[in-house]
């Protein structure tokens, strides 16, 4: 299957404040276009703002941060919101929520990644390490062909992908 449109990604945390919104940032830069990449989280900040040392890992990897903000995973729950072919868990937090219903009834998966807000020794470096740990997933996502690209077989691959560690990925040939 060729999709005929670009693979719609919701990526989902917390607080929509840090994993998911790298994940957002680095699928819509690697996708280059063949994704288009999401994110929300049940319990956004009160402000909608992204945690500072979030953007600034972005910007020192050179990855837009334009328009990224946290947002309530109930938007993407709504008639009017873009239909997701995939939704990709990011803590083990959000995996155990009960997600709204999302339109369309997307693939599911489950990647984990630790909180770099969590980890107050490493400041801006956990937040580096968190994306370049999620950086290696998306790549393995989007360097699936073409006709691995459906419902069923994207959920199989992205759930394949979420059982790696991220530290030794390795796309599939």
């Amino acid at each position: 299957m060729t999709p005929t449109h670009p693979v719609h990604v919701l990526f989902l945390c917390n607080s929509n404040a840090a994993r998911s919104l790298i994940a957002e940032a680095l699928l819509n830069h690697l996708g280059k276009g063949r994704f288009a990449a999401y994110s929300a989280g049940h319990e956004p900040t009160p402000d909608g703002q992204p945690d500072p040392r979030t953007i600034e890992a972005l910007k020192g990897a050179g990855l837009p941060t334009d328009g990224l903000r946290s947002k309530n995973w109930d938007e993407y729950g709504l008639a009017s919101a873009p239909h997701m072919d995939l939704v990709v868990t990011l803590c083990d937090e959000a995996a155990g929520e009960t997600c709204p219903v999302w339109p369309g009834q997307p693939a599911a998966a489950h990647w984990s990644h630790p909180d770099p807000r969590a980890d107050d020794a490493g400041g801006a470096e956990a937040f580096v390490k968190t994306m370049h740990a999620i950086r290696r997933h998306v790549e393995l996502l989007v360097n699936l062909p073409d006709e691995r690209i459906d419902r069923l077989v994207i959920e199989s691959e992205a759930r394949r992908i979420g059982s790696t560690t991220g530290e030794h990925a390795s796309p599939t040939p």
